[in-house]
């Protein structure tokens, strides 16, 4: 089921989590090469995911 990305906040080891609408959590790493997710190294380009649908 898709939920929407609400907000981020910083894990213990300073990875970035996306806050879902419905509660849950889930990780958005940036680790070259495993994952390749440059945006979420500034404030500016994570808030243009805000509301991003993800699995």
């Amino acid at each position: 089921m898709q939920q929407a990305i609400v907000g981020f906040h910083l894990d213990e080891e300073n990875y970035y989590v996306a806050d879902l609408a419905c509660g849950h959590t889930q990780h958005m790493r940036h680790d070259p090469p495993w994952q390749n997710r440059p945006w979420v190294l500034t404030e500016q380009r994570r808030n243009e995911k805000l509301g991003v649908m993800l699995d």
